[in-house]
């Protein structure tokens, strides 16, 4: 009886290749899960800080109590906030507000509006920016050079202009308009994907869902626009020299101010 050999006995060549690509797919799938794991753990963190961020901002000017009347507040419109206090700069905005930390990543800015004509009630809207050491933001001038642009050191909201689409199938679309169409910069870059808009007259508030390819100055928000005409729109831009949206998060809440 013949006993066969078995020593040349083994993978071919086609069973080897379709092994390491089996092993190579599954790593490709690995590696994206992780990178998604990793992208969604750094937003619930940056969400965490956000919320604190926040608390810690409305508990500042609630210590403060500042007067109403003495902010130039609107009912028609919100209004940057600002310390009322000269000495009140940069430092007043940043997160954690220790100084201990060595780099302060975070920052926050405020908008308010007047509830209504003579009411201490006042909407306050709170943005929470991660910065770029070192870098710039547009910011609008205030007075008779109003609207034209200016720089600051920290992420604040700035009012752009907005035309909204017709109440119809395109009613979640709105065209974004360069209020300064001479200076230079252009303001459609102020708005992209991922963007929140709030409304000046209500203060609803509106994710971007798409800046389209074919017409940049046009975009799609999460739902349909509630709000007039034509007006603007609160938005936090990007650092001068570009980059990613600085937003984290924002929040809003109806504070009871001190006053006449």
């Amino acid at each position: 009886m013949m006993v066969k050999d078995r020593r040349h006995i083994g993978f071919s060549l086609t069973e080897t290749l379709l092994a390491v690509a089996t092993l190579a797919i599954g790593l490709v799938f690995i590696a994206g899960t992780f990178l998604t794991g990793v992208y969604f753990s750094t937003t619930s963190t940056e969400r965490t800080v956000a919320a604190v961020a926040a608390d810690e901002a409305l508990a500042k000017i609630r210590i403060a109590a500042p007067d109403p009347n003495g902010l130039g507040l609107k009912t028609d419109g919100f209004v940057l906030y600002r310390p009322m206090a000269a000495t009140a700069a940069d430092e007043e905005h940043l997160y954690p507000s220790t100084r201990l930390e060595p780099q302060r990543q975070y920052s926050w800015s405020m908008i308010c509006r007047r509830m209504s004509a003579g009411s201490r009630l006042v909407q306050c809207t709170v943005f929470i920016s991660r910065q770029t050491a070192g870098a710039t933001y547009w910011v609008r001038k205030e007075g008779t050079e109003w609207p034209q642009l200016g720089t600051a050191g920290l992420p604040q909201p700035v009012r752009v202009n907005i035309v909204p689409g017709a109440a119809t199938a395109n009613a979640a679309e709105v065209s974004l308009q360069d209020a300064v169409a001479t200076d230079g910069v252009d303001e459609l870059a102020f708005v992209n994907d991922g963007s929140i808009l709030v409304d000046d007259k209500t203060g609803q508030m509106y994710h971007v869902m798409e800046r389209y390819a074919n017409a940049p100055d046009k975009v799609r928000l999460d739902r349909s626009w509630t709000g007039g005409a034509d007006g603007w729109v609160w938005v936090v831009p990007p650092a001068t020299s570009g980059g990613r949206n600085p937003v984290v998060a924002v929040y809003q809440e109806v504070l009871r101010f001190p006053g006449n």
